[in-house]
């Protein structure tokens, strides 16, 4: 049993899991932030630590190592505890425990457990997608002082006003009411000309329609072939959940609605608890499912959540 595995899953819905008489992976949401003297911009994400004084079992971490691997709560609790003396054990004698994906545990010189996080996957969902990245630096001084040498080097020049005589006004009046009138003229021809070609076209347009329409209803008044339809069969062991219901009816009902909106919903069979699972649609692999997690979250519903569960 790979234990981080099942740890790494938790992490991204949950912010404290507990590994019985081992400690608490705990995870903090910050904000985005950039890096000052490198010009670095990092998305939010959930920093992670540790806390060996939570060793207390809230059942989370067995609860959910039962329901994939398909045994009693009592078996994963078993399991776990197995897995927590190994890992005590391999510490006392000094050795690093990765946990891939998590972090290191080692033990200090005062027998306490230390925990270096990794830093190789966000598990803040909103930011699903996003990394960072280095912007170079804005030479605004550079281009001011080129402006400078230009004006410096091209200074401006005014030339005097030259006066003369005002006769040819009287000339240019004259001018403007005789291109005035003839400009009047040609207007309302344009405006003729317009008019005629717009009905050309409307007409022409009328004409294409109407052969259109008789093309139409000839080739609808022909027998169609037959429409095949293919269901793609949905396989895959990773699933987005979107309820669980006591009464069939009701997931019967809840597969109809999300099919409507879209979705490849489908039910999956009943729980451990005897309920009957529906999802949005199953996957191949993590990253796909964990991509239509985020789309479904951000655009449909908040609380719907990966399960990883082999069918039949």
């Amino acid at each position: 049993m790979q234990l981080e595995t099942y740890i790494s899953d938790l992490l991204y819905r949950y912010d404290c899991i507990t590994v019985p008489q081992l400690g608490a992976f705990l995870t903090n949401r910050v904000s985005a932030r950039v890096h000052d003297s490198t010009h670095s911009f990092y998305p939010p994400k959930k920093v992670l630590s540790f806390n060996e004084q939570l060793q207390n079992n809230d059942g989370l971490l067995a609860n959910y190592i039962a329901e994939v691997e398909k045994v009693p709560y009592a078996t994963a609790n078993d399991k776990i505890a197995k897995q927590v003396k190994a890992i005590k054990s391999y510490l006392i004698e000094g050795e690093t425990i990765q946990f891939e994906n998590i972090g290191e545990l080692v033990l200090n010189t005062e027998g306490k457990i230390v925990f270096n996080p990794s830093s190789h996957i966000n598990y803040l969902t909103d930011s699903f997608g996003l990394s960072h990245f280095t912007s170079a630096d804005i030479k605004r001084e550079v281009y001011k002082k080129e402006v400078e040498t230009i004006e410096e080097t091209a200074p401006i020049a005014f030339t005097p006003e030259k006066r003369s005589n005002n006769n040819w006004f009287k000339y240019a009046a004259a001018a403007v009411i005789v291109l005035g009138l003839s400009g009047f003229g040609a207007f309302k021809y344009y405006n003729n000309t317009i008019e005629n070609h717009n009905q050309l076209a409307q007409e022409e347009a009328n004409a294409q329609l109407d052969a259109k329409v008789q093309e139409a209803t000839f080739i609808i008044s022909n027998p169609l072939p037959a429409a095949t339809l293919s269901i793609e069969k949905q396989t895959g062991n990773y699933h987005i959940v979107a309820g669980a219901f006591r009464i069939e009816a009701n997931s019967d009902k809840k597969v109809n609605q999300l099919r409507e909106k879209g979705y490849k919903a489908r039910k999956i069979g009943k729980n451990r608890y005897g309920l009957h699972e529906v999802v949005y649609a199953s996957f191949e692999t993590r990253l796909e499912a964990q991509r239509a997690l985020y789309k479904i979250r951000n655009e449909h519903n908040k609380d719907a959540w990966l399960l990883i569960k082999k069918l039949d």
